[in-house]
């Protein structure tokens, strides 16, 4: 540990500052125990005051192994509370470094975004609600550029940050403004891992409480099919966000082409399959909310039988019944989705079908 004190007193001297640096960043690297005694240390609080000087005299050297080791060591939480005045000089800084370009690119932003989100994992409500639209936007960027320059680690880390500053209407404002529903969605149309997806939902659920961000979510073409379609296939978390979101558009930004769309996707077939899951109660209340709100319209469509709307009916004796007497060519082309609207929610049934069934009544080659 004497050591590590040592070097951290190098890094108040112009001459010895970058060679203490990058020796801290190569015991960070080393092993855990190395770590454990930088942070006893106080090795994080001075790379913290290290960027925030950097930051104050618009300098870059060695904020790369700044950043690195800060990232590596993980800043404790009572550590991160020591600088509650300077919190707000760190999250620009960090702000800042996401902006600047470097040579490590990809892993410099990735720690960057790390360390942002536990800073902002312990920050007071104060520092939350001064937040400014340039912090969105940085954020915001981070997403869009997936992991073409930023790591997944990274990914996660931006999707905290949000979500940690969702709960102040101001903030959900100004991440609507900066073009978040919109990044949100087509970061999930990339398939992302179970965690992103129910990180994702979770922020969209947020940013639906408000009209401009509904009015976003539905400016997306893909908002409603993408939120549909992770509803049984990836967590009961996710399941829960994703039909709150439904729950919201349903409620609040029902129009025409909503409620045609809904149909068109396959909400309405997939809400019917939740009602069959062992899910909880609250769920299944707000799904039947979603499906009796809107049954007269959608009992207009023809492909609809009024049973689906009015008895918890399984999708299996549902697909049965529509495709009794057919042929079996004429079973393939529903369920390839080749007959329009009704083939559309036939293939969405029977997508959600076990494969197994599907197989021994043939109904696929």
């Amino acid at each position: 540990m004497f050591h590590f004190l040592k070097l951290i007193k190098q890094l108040q001297h112009p001459d010895s500052k970058m060679k203490a640096l990058k020796e801290l960043d190569l015991f960070a690297v080393k092993n855990e125990r190395n770590r454990k005694y930088m942070v006893e240390a106080g090795v994080p609080r001075a790379m913290l005051s290290f960027i925030v000087n950097c930051f104050k005299e618009d300098c870059v050297s060695g904020l790369e192994e700044a950043v690195s080791a800060l990232f590596l060591i993980r800043i404790p939480s009572a550590e991160a509370k020591l600088l509650p005045k300077q919190n707000d000089q760190i999250i620009k800084l960090l702000i800042w470094v996401l902006g600047c370009e470097f040579n490590t690119q990809v892993m410099v932003k990735s720690h960057a975004v790390s360390a942002l989100k536990s800073i902002i994992e312990t920050a007071s409500s104060v520092v939350l609600e001064r937040l400014e639209p340039k912090f969105f936007e940085m954020i915001v960027g981070v997403l869009k550029q997936c992991t073409t320059r930023i790591t997944q680690r990274g990914i996660n880390s931006a999707l905290h940050v949000l979500l940690d500053a969702c709960p102040w209407g101001r903030n959900r404002l100004m991440m609507v403004e900066s073009g978040a529903v919109s990044a949100l969605i087509e970061l999930e149309l990339g398939s992302p891992e179970k965690r992103t997806t129910e990180l994702i939902l979770g922020i969209l659920f947020h940013l639906c409480s408000c009209a401009d961000g509904r009015a976003e979510f539905l400016r997306h073409k893909g908002g409603i099919a993408v939120v549909t379609k992770r509803i049984m296939r990836v967590s009961p978390a996710a399941d829960d966000r994703a039909v709150m979101i439904l729950s919201l558009i349903s409620k609040f930004s029902a129009t025409s082409w909503v409620v045609h769309e809904m149909l068109e996707v396959g909400t309405v077939t997939k809400l019917c399959m939740l009602l069959q899951l062992d899910c909880a109660a609250y769920l299944k209340e707000k799904t039947m909310e979603i499906l009796r709100s809107h049954s007269d319209d959608w009992l207009k469509f023809p492909c609809i039988d009024k049973s689906v709307l009015t008895r918890e009916e399984s999708a299996w004796h549902l697909l049965m019944r529509y495709c009794a007497g057919f042929t079996e060519q004429s079973k393939r082309r529903w369920l390839r989705g080749e007959n329009g609207n009704m083939g559309t929610i036939f293939l969405n049934i029977s997508q959600s079908l076990p494969l197994k069934w599907i197989n021994e009544h043939r109904l696929i080659d």
